[in-house]
């Protein structure tokens, strides 16, 4: 890992203990707040954890890409937890049949930037 990167990814972590220290749950109930502060906090060190021994380029800044945008949808939508995705099972259009093996893959291939690692973890 470059200096640079290394930066970025501390800088990254700070930024979310930050944002947990500040975080108010919309809901504006004080066990929601301290839940959601929870969260934030056990979500990242568990992220972080995973993948400190990273060396690829490419997955870091996936990884990195993927913090900076959880990061945002918190902020703008209020809510710690990973927005879902509502797709029908067989709502994908394959390119030839519509199998079951196509549809799984299609589904992978369409999950948003900030969902990647969730399902890994949760």
């Amino acid at each position: 890992m470059t200096t640079a990167t290394r930066q970025e990814v501390l800088g990254l972590y700070r930024r979310i203990f930050r944002l947990a220290r500040k975080w108010q749950a919309a809901s504006g109930q004080m066990e929601d707040t301290i839940k959601e502060k929870q969260y934030i906090l056990n979500e990242a060190r568990t992220l972080f954890q995973k993948n400190k021994n990273l060396t690829d380029t490419d997955l870091i800044k996936q990884c990195i890409d993927e913090c900076t945008a959880r990061i945002e949808i918190g902020l703008h939508y209020q809510i710690p937890y990973p927005r879902p995705i509502h797709l029908p099972p067989m709502g994908l259009t394959p390119l030839r049949g519509r199998g079951l093996r196509s549809q799984e893959k299609l589904r992978k291939f369409s999950k948003p930037v900030y969902l990647k690692s969730h399902d890994e973890v949760s």
